[in-house]
């Protein structure tokens, strides 16, 4: 992420972040940089349900992001990651996954780590993760995609997720699950209409 001032507007009550070709910004070497904010040392979600609706614009190598990371920053993957919704290029899904040491290190996938559900291109889409005690629950539009649970087992790590945790939303581009960027596409844009956490009475 950059702090690049071209990459942030809002606009008709939306954050936009963007992601572009580098136009030769002095100490940054990268061909492309992008726009996002986090809520690391200000804000930590725990117990409760975060919501955010959000639109994306179209680019080959456009990797859109909203996750979670633990507050305390506990090491990755010791500590967790919670990835409440990637998208890859131009597809019409969402990507949701659970990362701990657990999943990543030990390589155990049961139960579930991750889902993909449908959205619609072009429009406002709703992405939802609850935080609770025993589990974690996605859902996309209203709808439940998948749960990762709490279980009985003597391997470490297992459950990291019951614990704060502050939230990144990014404009990201390129990598190797996405692909190569085509610098044609860009820029590229993100539009966030809300966000909203609702705290476990």
């Amino acid at each position: 992420m950059s702090d690049y001032d071209a990459l942030y507007d809002v606009k008709d009550g939306n954050l936009i972040l963007r992601g572009m070709v580098n136009p030769g910004l002095p100490g940054d070497t990268m061909p492309f940089v992008t726009g996002g904010i986090f809520t690391k040392n200000k804000k930590g979600f725990h117990r409760g349900k975060i919501e955010i609706s959000a639109r994306f614009g179209d680019a080959r190598g456009a990797w859109p992001a909203f996750w979670l990371l633990p507050f305390d920053n506990t090491p990755w993957p010791y500590g967790g990651e919670l990835d409440i919704m990637e998208r890859l290029n131009g597809e019409a899904i969402a990507h949701q996954n659970v990362h701990s040491y657990y999943i990543d290190r030990l390589r155990l996938r049961e139960p579930k780590t991750s889902a993909t559900a449908p959205i619609r291109n072009g429009e406002y889409n709703t992405y939802g993760i609850e935080l609770h005690p025993d589990s974690v629950v996605f859902s996309v539009n209203g709808n439940r995609t998948f749960h990762y649970p709490r279980i009985e087992t003597d391997r470490d790590g297992q459950y990291p997720f019951d614990r704060p945790f502050y939230l990144l939303l990014d404009m990201q581009l390129g990598g190797s699950w996405v692909g190569e960027v085509n610098p044609d596409d860009l820029p590229v844009e993100m539009y966030i209409d809300w966000v909203r956490f609702y705290e476990w009475k």
